[in-house]
């Protein structure tokens, strides 16, 4: 199993120039670029600057996150998605970066599950289409709150197979798992092979529904039931890359490199007990 960062955990202060030199120093695998400190960074450098990190470091990029909110879009915001897929698409043709999380809309009134998953899956097809002659996958990261389109593993999962391409698949995020209430025989069903990014933290103790981003802990320090998740990936046999994903302000106002030390460490205590770290 891959260790990956996730630029969310250390949002507020940090760039992803820093990220990268600080992972690379720590020993990660894969890192997961945040769209906005991408487009940040290449303010001031180049495409072809970020190509050379990589090839003269071991950490890789892994994915792209997120275009947000893709589904029940007005014309102009469905547009600048299509533009922001383009443009990740393009950039990671340089960078060989070939994942992108997409994440469904929140707030979208009164739709039935069904039409939901009927506008999700008819988006789904149209960027898949525009990814697909940059050979690009696209991952769809369910949100677990109630009032997220897409909320739990069985409704995202369910989209996917609707979709039914290679190039179309579902993150798993420990976290929206467990917020929600999603069902451990759902990701029991699974094909290891469709969970394209795996997500993991930890959060506080509050009822179904009540967690928020700013909820979330280090893994192995809070509620949820990292154990059965980890076991229930190792049966089905997953085994690709898992990747520390955290919201929480106060480990933003830490010193960065403390937070992907800590981030490290934490993922690594959890995980190894059921996977070998590469």
């Amino acid at each position: 199993m891959k260790i990956a960062f996730n630029q969310a955990t250390t949002m507020k202060h940090s760039t992803l120039k820093k990220d990268l030199e600080l992972c690379e120093k720590h020993g990660y695998e894969l890192i997961e670029i945040r769209l906005d400190k991408l487009k940040d960074y290449l303010a001031e450098n180049t495409v072809e600057d970020l190509k050379t990190f990589f090839e003269n470091n071991r950490i890789k990029p892994y994915a792209f996150n997120a275009l947000e909110f893709i589904n029940f879009r007005d014309e102009a915001g469905y547009q600048q998605i299509k533009d922001d897929l383009k443009f990740l698409c393009d950039i990671g043709e340089v960078i060989h970066c070939k994942k992108i999380i997409v994440v469904p809309t929140f707030d979208i009134g009164d739709h039935t599950k069904s039409q939901i998953k009927e506008e999700t899956v008819r988006v789904l097809n149209e960027l898949a289409d525009l990814a697909q002659p940059y050979g690009a996958k696209l991952a769809l990261e369910f949100c677990g709150y109630p009032n997220c389109s897409v909320n739990t593993f069985g409704q995202a999962y369910e989209i996917v197979e609707e979709v039914n391409r290679d190039q179309v698949g579902i993150v798993l995020d420990c976290f929206h798992f467990h917020a929600m209430n999603s069902n451990v025989k759902d990701l029991q069903n699974a094909d290891a092979n469709k969970i394209y990014v795996f997500h993991i933290d930890d959060c506080e103790d509050l009822p179904v529904g009540a967690l928020r981003d700013h909820h979330r802990v280090w893994p192995g320090e809070g509620a949820i039931d990292l154990d059965i998740i980890l076991g229930t990936l190792k049966e089905i046999g997953y085994q690709e890359m898992v990747s520390i994903e955290l919201f929480r302000p106060e480990y933003w106002e830490w010193d960065v490199e403390r937070t992907i030390q800590v981030g490290k460490e934490t993922t690594e205590n959890v995980v190894s007990k059921y996977f070998q770290i590469e």
